[in-house]
């Protein structure tokens, strides 16, 4: 692995995880087994009130390539090719959908000591071209993404951010949406032993002038369970707890409540991942 700035998508990644990564209020379960031949087979399902979605994928690695397959109850078809190294911190990713015609996509993504970039080019006669550049080092990154829709000759998405990486805290900024948003994130490590660590997000709207905080921690109460918390400035207040009953399977329960409105029922979520 190439140790470098990452790619733009790293920018503010571990305060994003903190805050919002494992939170939900459906009802979700992950079976996943492996055949003989290595092939892994994922099936999911998800109750989001009363409607119930579902899905199988399978993955196959053999040497550098990877290939998933995944088919969901709409029956629609999803491939995934990655080729791992083709070139030394080089990854080439071929995406389709069937029967969206227009879903190909093509990404190239390049890790180097002090770059990481990223590029896709959908696969129509008129595609969406994306790019993404990281400058910097381990330290400090400044990059940009932006997306540029061919058929109407316009950027879509013009974004840029940069990400400050000390030996316990990261810091970041992002000015998304062409400019009309801005995102402050801040991950710090309280103890590494408990794996305690503290975030926050500021996110400003200057088309509206609304203001977005959220904080959040998290700590694990022994190896094997963890517990996460986050509430807003608007009232909302989540918390998760997550054990890993047995390696690589987890139970997570998580709930929120509107401190704001709390004559309303609180939501709950469960995610059961069960893995050989």
């Amino acid at each position: 692995m190439v140790k470098g700035p990452g790619l733009y998508s790293d920018i503010g990644k571990r305060a994003r995880d903190l805050l919002y990564k494992d939170y939900q209020s459906d009802h979700k379960f992950t079976l996943t087994t492996y055949t003989a031949t290595g092939v892994a087979i994922t099936s999911t399902g998800t109750k989001k009130g009363e409607l119930l979605l579902a899905d199988v994928s399978t993955k196959l690695t053999n040497k550098n390539i990877t290939t998933d397959v995944k088919v969901d109850t709409n029956s629609n078809l999803l491939t995934t090719i990655t080729v791992d190294e083709p070139a030394p911190g080089l990854k080439a990713i071929f995406s389709f959908r069937v029967p969206d015609q227009r879903s190909g996509k093509v990404e190239l993504q390049y890790l180097h000591e002090y770059a990481g970039i990223s590029t896709s080019l959908g696969l129509t006669a008129n595609p969406i071209v994306n790019f993404s550049g990281v400058i910097g080092n381990s330290t400090l990154a400044l990059g940009t993404d932006l997306s540029f829709d061919t058929a109407s000759g316009n950027f879509t998405k013009c974004n840029a951010g940069l990400n400050f990486t000390n030996s316990d805290l990261i810091a970041s900024l992002n000015v998304n949406d062409k400019a009309d948003t801005l995102n402050a994130s801040y991950y710090h490590i309280v103890s590494p032993l408990t794996n305690t660590a503290v975030g926050a997000e500021l996110s400003h709207s200057f088309s509206s002038n609304e203001n977005t905080l959220t904080i959040g921690t998290q700590h694990a109460l022994d190896p094997l369970t963890s517990v996460k918390a986050r509430v807003n400035n608007f009232g909302k207040a989540n918390a998760l707890i997550q054990h890993e009953w047995r390696p690589k399977s987890t139970v997570t329960i998580s709930g929120e409540v509107d401190t704001s409105a709390i004559e309303k029922s609180a939501k709950l979520g469960l995610a059961v991942a069960l893995k050989p």
